[in-house]
This record gives structure tokens, sequence and C-alpha cells, in this order.
């Protein structure tokens, strides 16, 4: 019995410095405990204990006739920018919600306000650099409210002496100011369709550097807790290329419900599947460092062949439909292929052309209406890039980051870069054989 009431007393007293603490701990007051508790010494026993700081938000938007593809770049060169803040302090990327873009032409969709979610993985996404949805970001705030807005510009006067050099610098808006205050002092714009969001202030910064040169802004010239940057692919990346580069991209993992379409696929129409096409992917992005050359693919030619506004205006990088198909076929022959699977653009009657010019078959992925209407074109988007991924061979447009993002992806696969870093030659450039893309390595 005497026992049991020792056991109680401690326990009441582990209970009650418990309490101290968790009261103090929110007021960063001094805690002093009485010697009673711990039977220790006569001495005082002392916890300085700080206040704990808030998180701060890094909130970011690109100009709006960006495309899909330059978005999830520029998505690559802000976290990055909160890695470098998190060195100092806790900064929390925000996501900016999908809206319509130039490529998402599908009348029958809404394509607005999109969560993240529904393209990336967003567990992967957080093990490189922690990051939220815009919807959790106003739940966590309590209120439609971001704190300040700073529009990107470029300087009026161009580089000094024709010299680059990093430097930023608030000035006047060149353009007419995307947001205004209204009644109350609020600023009010465009914030990806949620007319109820406000901002409290408005400048524009004109900047030339790379990304981390806005680090020493948020650390030292503002105490706001949400900061929002605007026309962000000003900003470069800090290093191309480079170790930080590959962590960003190699989180950015599809969405699961999307992989297993584009996997479902595969399998049913191109006879490729991960083990035969020795493609199994890691479950942690970051245990994912195959050899190169290891990933074989499936038994099919992967092509993107941009059409639209890039047949108008690059007429040097598009090449018509009869040279498509010439290439194409001498990369079959060339290949010992039999299949082609097509990720375009293209009007239906270029389609119709060019299978008719193929010498053999030619896949699309069309999808249902269920999944068209679920994950929007966006979706469909990345489906075909996931399939182009995995083809023995790929060949694509050469400036199209469409193209680009199906190069990064093989890369992650393993594939040998030989079979990744190919595009097609315009009209003019056939002969001899036109530049094909740089080739770049993984830093892990």
């Amino acid at each position: 019995m005497a026992a049991y009431t020792r056991i109680q007393k401690w326990l009441k007293s582990a209970l009650i410095f418990t309490v101290f603490v968790n009261i103090y701990w929110c007021y960063g007051h001094e805690i002093v405990l009485d010697d009673d508790i711990f039977k220790a010494s006569p001495s005082k026993n002392v916890v300085n204990v700080g206040i704990a700081k808030p998180r701060r938000f890094l909130l970011y938007d690109v100009n709006p006739g960006e495309g899909f593809n330059l978005r999830r770049d520029v998505y690559m060169r802000m976290s990055n920018l909160v890695k470098k803040l998190r060195e100092k302090q806790e900064w929390i990327l925000v996501l900016p919600p999908w809206g319509r873009i130039y490529h998402w032409k599908s009348p029958n969709l809404d394509q607005y306000r999109l969560p993240w979610s529904l393209f990336f993985n967003i567990e992967s996404l957080n093990q490189h650099v922690p990051v939220i949805e815009f919807t959790d970001y106003l739940k966590e705030i309590g209120k439609p409210e971001i704190e300040e807005v700073y529009t990107l510009q470029r300087y009026a006067e161009g580089w000094t002496n024709g010299k680059f050099e990093e430097k930023y610098d608030e000035r006047e808006c060149i353009d007419r100011p995307a947001y205004n205050a209204k009644e109350g002092g609020r600023f009010k714009g465009w914030f990806w369709g949620y007319d109820d969001v406000y901002a409290l202030n408005f400048k524009c910064l004109s900047v030339q550097g790379f990304a981390s040169i806005l680090a020493p802004m948020l650390w030292e010239s503002t105490t706001a807790r949400s900061v929002f940057i605007t026309r962000a692919e000003t900003l470069l990346h800090d290093r191309f290329g480079g170790k930080n580069y590959w962590l960003a991209r190699r989180s950015m993992r599809f969405a699961q419900h999307l992989i297993d379409i584009g996997n479902d696929f595969r399998k049913k129409h191109l006879k490729s599947t991960d083990e035969k096409d020795k493609t199994v992917m890691k479950e942690n992005w970051q245990d994912q460092k195959p050899e190169k050359g290891t990933a074989k693919g499936g038994p099919y030619l992967a092509v993107h062949l941009r059409r639209q506004d890039f047949a108008r205006n690059k007429r040097k990088e598009a090449p018509s439909i009869e040279n498509a198909a010439q290439q194409i076929n001498k990369i079959m022959k060339d290949r010992k292929l039999k299949t082609v699977f097509l990720a375009t653009d293209a009007h239906k009657s270029e389609i119709d052309d060019l299978k008719n010019q193929v010498e053999g078959k030619v896949v699309q992925f069309k999808p249902s209406k269920t999944i068209h209407h679920q994950y929007k074109d966006g979706g469909v988007a990345i489906i075909d890039q996931w399939i182009a991924a995995h083809a023995r061979y790929f060949i694509g447009t050469c400036v199209s980051t469409f193209s680009f993002r199906i190069q990064d992806e093989r890369q992650i696969l393993g594939f040998d870069p030989n079979t990744t870093y190919n595009c097609f030659c315009g009209d003019k450039d056939l002969d001899p054989k036109c530049e094909q893309p740089t080739k770049w390595d993984i830093m892990y």
C-alpha cells in the first residue's frame, strides 16, 4: 500500500510539472520548479523557454499566359527558395491553385481552383520542402488575407552598361498594377478565382537574378507572415541542373491515380509493364537512384509532336506532317519497333494524315468521359507524359516544355540519354541532322 501511495505522489508531481511547462511555454516566462517536486537538490531548477515563432508562408503565381509545364518549372525555383529560407526561419510554400491554361481548351470542363493533389503526390513534395494547398493556408490563417503582394518586373532601363548583375529594388510599376486598393485600404485582384481574398499591401519589385536573391529581403526587410510573389517566372534557377534542381524535380511525382491509369493503358495497348520494362519505381523518390541505361522501356516509340502555335510560330522546330512521318519511320526501322504512341495537340485531320503515312500502328490515349471530367485536361496531359516516358525510345519537339518534362521523367527512371534527348528536325534542318537537346545527368 505504501508503494502504491508513493507511485500516486510521483504521478501527481509529474502531472503538475507537465502543466507548468505547457502553460509557461506559451508566454516565454522563466519557469522555477520547487525543490519538493524532485527531492534532488537544495538548489533551484530553472528552465528558460522561448516563444515559438509562427510559421511564415510564401505564395506565388506566374504570368497567366504560361503553360502547365513551365509552371511546374517555376514550382522548382520557388521550392528551392523556400529551402533556402528555412535555413533561418520556418517558411511553408503555398501551392497556387491551378486554373484554366492555354492548352486546357475543353469547353465543358470546370478547370478553376484545382488543387495540386489532383495532379501530384503532395506527400512526395513535402519530402523536399513543406507545402500546403491554398485552401489549407486559408484555414490556418483563419481569414481570406495575404499580408503582402510583390509583383516582379524587369528593370525599365535594362542591364546597366550591358552587364548582368543580381539585384532588386522597389520601383514604380512599369505596367498597369494588377492589384488595386479598394474601400478600406484592402488590395483586390486575381487570387485564383477566390473573390473574397484580399491583400493588405502591394508593391512592384524590379529584379534580375536567381531565386535565392529574394531570401535576404524575406528574412530581413519584411515581418509579414504571408508574402505573395507574382510573376515568379522572372526569377532564375539558382543552379539549373544542379543538386537542388534535381531534388525538387525528383520530388514532383505524379498523383497515383494518374499513374495507375497510365500503367493500365500501357499494359492493355502497348504490352508494357514496369517489371518487363525495368522501370519499377522505389516507394520513396529519395531512394530512386537507378544506374543510367538500366531502364529498358516498352516495345514502342513515343512521339510528342507539338503543333498549333508551334506550327504557326516556330516553323524551324516544328516539321510538316510529311517530314514528321519520315523521321518516325526511320526511327522505327532503326529500332525495330512496330508501334508508335502519339502525344500531340494536332487537329484530327493532321493526326489522320500522320497515321496514313506512318509505317506501323499509331496509338493514342483517349480518356473516357468519367476520367476526363474527374482529372481535367491537365490530368490527361500527365497520363500522356507518363506513357511516353516509359517507351523504348522517345522523340519530342525542340524547346517544348512538355517534351522537357518527359525527358526529365526518363532520366529519373534510368533510361539511356541517347534514347531520351531527341527532337524532331524542322523541314529546313533535315539534312544534315538538326541540333539535338542537351543531355542532363541527374545530380544525387
